[in-house]
This record gives structure tokens, sequence and C-alpha cells, in this order.
């Protein structure tokens, strides 16, 4: 089940003796441990019953030995499980040698007292492997996997009612717009923003414009969308407030640049068929990004991205060169970006 699906199934109070966590968000798989581990035990009984296992540095059946150990002062014992690197095809030399048989044993047959918790921070398990059949078969598994656009919206909708506050939708649409997809960010500023409504309050889309901090990401997106919007006096505003707060204006002219690289990759393969899922995972990007992207590039021809991407080319030369002034080269140049070279569509 998706992470969002699985809090909500631990919100209801079973817990079961094994899970696996497994997928490549960080923020959701160490909110869905600390999730477990507050289920499971109370603040004064982590001393004595949470165990946290490293498997590169320790054998797994040393583990399997302390969740069979009966929990001290209290109901439950936690043993966490992190980097079961057998679990995967990866093809490495192992510094500990594991039995991986008597973990399945384990799996099989699990300790009531216990809650063991198997972190797998992977796309995926080996299928072919019996130990990952075993865990697939006897595990609650909670999938901590980037979550699509609507996953993200609805993601900030339940950190609102978790906050005891409502958040309009067009109010989360621009929030997770502002925080480029990152979860933990999120996360933060609904803090902020409910801290600031108080209880049963109401979260709009003017409030989030107003209080939200933006990341540079976000700021040099802005700016983009403004040169793209033919509205220089804003593009140079954005600019003026990121060489205020001390932005190098080479690290700006390289993430502008990153930012039209991307957008000419994402039209590329929307024209080659590909839909948004597979082009975040071609590109090695968050979907999010990819469709913030997606929306920005059907502004423009291929060609017209080319051009860009010169012109940027031409401006770091300039920079790196020393020709004349940083700030000036970067001002010169949107000026100059906010003419396109052909007609966007």
């Amino acid at each position: 089940m998706d992470v969002l699906q699985f809090w909500k199934q631990l919100r209801n109070g079973n817990l079961s003796p094994v899970y696996l966590l497994i997928g490549t968000e960080t923020y959701l798989m160490e909110q869905s441990v600390k999730k477990l581990v507050d289920a499971a035990l109370h603040e004064e009984e982590r001393d004595f019953n949470l165990s946290v296992y490293d498997l590169e540095e320790t054998a797994v059946e040393t583990a399997v030995e302390d969740a069979e150990t009966l929990p001290f002062m209290g109901e439950k014992r936690v043993v966490l499980l992190k980097n079961p690197s057998f679990l995967t095809g990866e093809k490495k030399k192992e510094k500990i040698e594991h039995h991986v048989e008597r973990f399945e044993q384990y799996v099989k047959e699990p300790a009531p007292y216990t809650v063991l918790i198997v972190q797998a921070p992977y796309e995926k398990l080996d299928e072919r492997k019996k130990i990952s059949k075993t865990l697939k078969k006897n595990a609650v598994i909670g999938e901590a996997r980037a979550l699509s656009g609507q996953e993200l919206v609805q993601w900030i909708h339940s950190l609102a009612s978790e906050a005891g506050v409502v958040i309009e939708q067009d109010a989360a649409e621009h929030l997770a717009a502002l925080t480029n997809g990152s979860l933990m960010l999120m996360d933060q500023e609904i803090q902020k923003l409910s801290s600031y409504t108080g209880p049963g309050g109401s979260i709009t889309r003017s409030l989030v414009n107003q209080l939200t901090a933006r990341t540079l990401e976000q700021n040099i997106f802005e700016l983009i969308h403004h040169v793209t919007s033919r509205k220089a006096d804003k593009a140079l505003e954005v600019l003026h407030d990121l060489l205020k707060a001390n932005e190098e204006p080479i690290k700006i002219l390289a993430l502008i640049a990153a930012q039209f690289r991307l957008f000419l990759q994402v039209k590329q393969l929307t024209a080659a068929g590909y839909g948004q899922p597979q082009i975040a995972g071609t590109l090695k990007v968050h979907p999010f990004r990819v469709k913030l992207a997606s929306q920005q590039a059907s502004s423009f021809r291929e060609e017209d991205l080319k051009q860009y991407i010169n012109r940027i080319a031409e401006a770091d030369y300039s920079m790196k060169t020393g020709k004349m002034d940083k700030v000036l080269i970067l001002e010169l140049f949107l000026m100059q970006l906010s003419s396109p070279p052909g007609q966007a569509r």
C-alpha cells in the first residue's frame, strides 16, 4: 500500500509483527519509521526496547536474536533493520556474512511481542530470492515512493488536517509548486501556516503566497516565468532580491541553465511519446518538477529553447572570462532573454 494508506492504518492502532518499508523517498521512509516507533513504544521505553541494526555492519541473525528477546519493562520491543542489501540484486562484496535462512524462519513465525521493521531504501527487491518473496508474503508493506502531483496535494491536505486546520484546494496546489515537491518543506510550511491561523483556521492561497519561504530553485523558476512572460522588470526584481541574499551570479546562471535544459529534455521526450512518470524516471528528477517543467515547456518551440541555451552559454563565457561585471552580464542577459529568438507558442 502507498504510504498515506499505511499511515492511516497505523492510526487505527493495530500493529503487525513485521513491516517492510520500501522506496527511495527518504522523507516518507523516515517518517514511516518514526510513526511505527511512536505507535509501538512510549518515550520512556525506548532506551530498553528499541534496537537499530545496520546490516552492512551487523549480521541479521544477531538482530533476530534480539527480536526474540522479551521486552524489558514494557509490552513491545521494536527492532529496526537498515540497509538489507541482501534483499536486492545488487552485486557487491558483503563485509558481513548473513544467515538469511534464520531471518526467513523468523519472518514466517515472528515473536508476537516484537515489531520488526525492515527499512529497504530501494526501488524494488529481487523477486527471485526466497527471502524477498517470504517478506512480501508475511509483512505489512509500506511504499515510500515519490508522490505524483495529485498525491502531493492530497498529502498537503493530510498534513493540514493533522495540524487541526483546513487548506483550500488552490492554496494546496500553490504550496506544492512553491516547495518544488519537497515533502519536508511542505511539512515545515504547513506547521508555520497552521500556527499563524490557529486551530480550526483556514489556509488560503494569499496566505501561502505571503508566508511561504521560497527555495533558490523556486525563485529561479519564478524568474524564468517572468522572463518568458515578457516581464523583464519583474525578472530583474527577483534577480536583485537573490543578489541581496548573497547568491552568486554564476550560481544563478547555472540554475537558469539547468532549468532550460530540463524544459528542452521534457519537450523532446514528450514529443517522443513519453509520459510524465517515464520522463521523471529517465531524467532522474522528481515527478512534480517534470509536471511544472512540462507546463512551461509547452509555451516554447524546441528551436527557441535551443537558442535560449546558447544565450546562456554566451553569458556564462562572458562571466568566466571577466569581460564585464557579473551582475551587469546577468541583467543584460535577462533583458535580452525577454526578447525571444522566435515566436513562442
